[in-house]
């Protein structure tokens, strides 16, 4: 099993995030790419792996220091960070937009695949790891495999202090409603680190 994708932009998100995230982060963005593609393969999916792979792996950046913003909520700012390093990989426009969007829409309301296939699947990827959504839909063999090889290294209660400064210090951000209605409860039974 492969957790990577190797183009040139996929290649580069993945630099910048091992640049910038801690390896619990870094793990996070992998895993929930990998659990996002096996998905869509159990249920069919078409989507754009490239377009996926470098949004999941982005997609936390702006809860670390250098791109946190004091404004922006966190997955904002980690969608102005795709759209910046995707236009020095040349992407035109429209699709740095859609990086952007993923990204941010995997903090809001649910997002169905027929609506939008990669936000769906950045959703069912970050909420399977990070509090252990459907995991159970999962081969354990591809679970275990994966766990193997990008551990957790302690991501639940490293995420869970990230999303807790962010609702603090913004409290009209996605991530104080996800932390006011019970994060820590669900990272807590995540199955993931049982």
């Amino acid at each position: 099993m492969t957790w990577s994708l190797d183009t040139r932009s996929a290649r580069a998100a993945y630099e910048i995030a091992s640049e910038y995230a801690d390896t619990a982060l870094l793990n996070h963005s992998v895993r929930s790419y990998a659990f996002g593609a096996q998905y869509a393969d159990q249920h069919g999916l078409e989507y754009d792996a490239e377009l996926f792979y470098v949004s999941a792996l982005l997609h936390d950046l702006g809860l670390t220091a250098p791109f946190d913003s004091h404004t922006l909520p966190f997955e904002e700012a980690g969608g102005h960070v795709a759209r910046v390093l995707t236009a020095g990989l040349g992407w035109p426009a429209a699709r740095r937009a859609r990086a952007e969007e993923i990204i941010v829409l995997h903090m809001r309301d649910d997002v169905t695949a027929a609506d939008d296939v990669e936000s769906h699947l950045l959703q069912v990827g970050t909420s399977a790891d990070v509090s252990g959504l459907r995991v159970s839909e999962f081969d354990p063999a591809f679970t275990q495999a994966l766990l193997k090889s990008h551990p957790r290294a302690g991501f639940g209660p490293s995420f869970l202090a990230l999303v807790e400064d962010q609702a603090a210090r913004k409290p009209a951000c996605a991530a104080a409603a996800y932390v006011a209605g019970g994060a820590a409860t669900r990272i807590a039974a995540n199955p993931l680190d049982a």
